[in-house]
């Protein structure tokens, strides 16, 4: 039976596939001795990165075999795989994945790759992986089932990515990695990464934690490495890994650290997501298993996860984040834009800070600040340049940028300084009189065409605007907290905001490296309004005499990073009360206010924590202020509520026109309020638990976008 018979279902799903193809060249080594370099390259695109797919791994297969024949008949000494120019491989082709339809296909997915990948541990010759570039997921794995690799110092990104899209390193890398690197440098790579926002290794990080044998520059890199493996195959260089666990380790250090990780996904992500305790489970039988045993529960794994609905939803969540947000839904023109040469920034506490930061470190204009008294204004300009210090000590920029970071940020009480800005934003108390006010106080001394920016979570940006003689320029731009590291701004559209002010809102966000999602100008916007839906039914439950603990564990199934008033917690408990109170304000039929809440706020807190801040339960006082409701409500009733609640809102929006489809909500829940990409947002969830049927008779995606019913 040949390699494409045996996986004919995959076969199948390959019929538009980009191959990437396997170029074989001879090529004669120093000592005389011939090597067989095969190029991975997909010729059809040349601009698209190598990705592993059936027919690509098939190809691959077949001419690893023709290699082995070659070795035996000794026209070779050795085999290299190495790709393009900057990139081994970015892994399996997720397009075909996500098409796969059952679980038994999934399986034959696991096994082929396991099975061609697998030769190279095994081909009668040494067997080498040069990694040139970008090597991800499948790409790293063709890599580790070879005998020895190289790495160019130059590599941008080396990565095991699979926990972040709900699935486990399956092609060997859940096996090999521990075995060759050590239990806690392969925890780092197969789990800790992944859920650190996808973080990748540099090529100097791969080659210290063992990942490669040996390091060359870029510039000779392949020579190089060819000399390299004829060291190797004559015998004269002799490898060795510092990094493979002993006996030792493999005693006492495995299983203390596999309870470490397993402790610590549990306080950050809960138990709801299944792909980092399938990795883990892997990793922990590595320890004593052989090749086979560890590839067959790769398959066992992979095809359970692959078949299953938290793959779908990853992969739903990983266009969203790769595709949606980089072609926002209703963005004006780029040719509209206002040039952005200065930029004010009204207010000097630390949010308005961290958009002074921003602004200077990623736009390099002169950027001022002002504030009420010269005080405070010099405290914000300290803590910017302090801060731009700080990237100079961690080494993420040099001193000559640094120097010329600090020179651009100033600080002043007149507001006349603003007169030459392009872009004014503020940062001032959330309350409509003061930021009407301060516009129109700014509006006296700016031009005619300068962009006012609103950092507004809740208030409505045509009332921000009342008193401005030209609101059209006024636009919202909502940051999330903390600003350098959330992802997400919303670009709010008052009626009165035209094309120009817009496109340049939209345009300013991608320079500040911001996903921007466009949203009408409505209470909360997106995150807010679903969050202050969620926070407010975990309230009202509360309220009705539900113990916390009740309400907390009730709503684990969103997976989400915290819980409702861990939330509430991190937010502040004043700015809470204020986004419920404007909710309930706004639609007092579907959100509720909470005097409790007002009442916990005064108090300041929910939990009760240790001198670190780590909670050791609720807090006593807390407890107290919320007793006396007679209707308490089981952990389930309040799940239903919020779910139910969540399908209605997020469906009012959308027939509202709020944003323009529900791919938009779901991209400011991933980006902004830390939604699982196992969730894949809040609405492929509803779908999957029924609420979007219950509350409006339909759903918002189809069945291949919700999961495999």
């Amino acid at each position: 039976m040949t390699i494409a018979t045996a996986y004919g279902d995959l076969t199948a799903l390959s019929g538009d596939e980009v191959v990437t193809h396997s170029y074989v060249r001879d090529v004669r080594l120093p000592s005389g001795a011939t090597i067989a370099l095969i190029t991975l390259d997909n010729d059809r695109d040349h601009t698209r990165p190598n990705t592993l797919g059936p027919v690509t791994l098939m190809e691959l297969g077949s001419v690893l075999d023709a290699q082995r024949d070659r070795g035996a008949n000794g026209e070779i000494a050795g085999v290299a795989i190495t790709g393009k120019p900057f990139i081994l491989a970015a892994g399996a082709d997720l397009s075909k994945v996500s098409e796969i339809p059952s679980t038994a296909v999934a399986k034959q997915l696991a096994q082929l790759g396991h099975e061609v990948l697998g030769k190279l541990d095994d081909l009668g010759v040494p067997t080498f992986v040069f990694i040139n570039g970008l090597a991800l997921g499948g790409g790293l794995e063709v890599a580790l089932n070879a005998n020895y690799r190289t790495i160019d110092r130059g590599v941008p990104a080396v990565a095991l990515p699979e926990v972040f899209l709900g699935i486990i390193p399956g092609w060997g890398g859940a096996w090999i990695l521990p075995n060759l690197i050590g239990i806690e440098n392969a925890l780092k790579v197969i789990i800790e990464n992944p859920l650190k926002n996808n973080r990748t290794l540099k090529g100097q990080e791969a080659f210290e934690l063992g990942i490669a044998d040996a390091i060359f520059d870029s510039a000779n890199f392949l020579e190089d490495s060819l000399k390299f493996a004829d060291g190797v195959i004559s015998g004269s260089v002799v490898v060795k890994r510092p990094n493979v666990p002993g006996k030792l380790e493999r005693a006492v250090k495995w299983d203390a650290a596999v309870g470490i990780a397993r402790k610590m996904l549990e306080s950050r992500i809960g138990t709801v997501a299944q792909s980092p305790y399938k990795a883990l489970d892997l990793i922990k039988a590595a320890k004593n298993t052989d090749r086979a045993t560890g590839f067959a529960a790769e398959d066992e794994a992979l095809s359970e996860l692959i078949s299953g609905d938290q793959f779908r939803a990853s992969i739903y969540a990983f266009n969203l984040v790769q595709k949606r947000a980089k072609r926002p839904a209703g963005a004006p023109d780029k040719a509209l834009a206002k040039p952005v040469t200065k930029v004010g920034v009204v207010g000097a506490g630390l949010m308005a800070s961290q958009f002074a930061l921003l602004f200077v470190r990623r736009l390099k204009v002169p950027v001022v600040i002002t504030d009420l008294d010269q005080a405070r204004v010099d405290k914000g300009v300290d803590y910017i340049r302090g801060e731009i210090d700080t990237l100079e000590k961690k080494g993420k920029i040099n001193g000559d940028e640094s120097n010329r970071l600090k020179a651009l940020v100033t600080g002043t009480t007149d507001k006349a300084d603003f007169a030459d800005a392009d872009w004014i934003i503020e940062a001032v108390f959330e309350e409509l009189g003061v930021k009407q006010d301060v516009f129109a106080e700014i509006e006296k001394h700016v031009s005619d065409t300068a962009v006012l920016a609103t950092n507004t979570s809740s208030l409505s940006v045509e009332q921000i605007g009342a008193k401005l003689a030209h609101p059209e320029r006024l636009v919202g731009f909502h940051f999330f907290n903390p600003v350098a590291v959330m992802p997400l701004v919303e670009v709010v559209r008052a009626p009165s905001t035209d094309d120009a002010t817009l496109s340049t809102a939209m345009v300013t966000a991608a320079k500040l490296y911001k996903n921007a999602v466009i949203t009408t100008d409505t209470p909360g916007f997106v995150v807010n309004r679903i969050l202050a839906k969620l926070l407010g039914e975990a309230m009202h439950a509360v309220d009705t005499g539900t113990p916390f603990e009740v309400v907390d564990k009730s709503i684990a199934p969103f997976g989400l990073p915290m819980t409702p008033f861990e939330l509430l917690e991190l937010v502040g408990l004043k700015v809470g009360a204020h986004v419920l109170d404007t909710h309930h304000a706004a639609f007092p039929d579907r959100f509720f206010e909470s005097k409790n809440l007002h009442d916990l706020a005064e108090h300041g807190q929910i939990f009760e924590r240790d001198a670190k801040g780590k909670v050791k339960g609720f807090d006593k006082k807390a407890v107290s202020i919320v007793k006396g409701g007679k209707s308490p409500m089981t952990g389930e009733e309040i799940l239903r509520r919020v779910e139910d609640g969540l399908a209605d809102e997020i469906h009012r929006m959308l027939e509202d026109g709020v944003v323009e489809a529900p791919e938009d909500i779901d991209l400011c829940l991933i980006l902004g309020a830390g939604w699982p990409f196992q969730m894949g947002g809040a609405t492929p969830y509803l779908d999957r638990v029924g609420a979007s049927e219950r509350v409006f008779g339909g759903t918002f995606h189809t069945p291949s976008i919700r999961g495999m019913e």
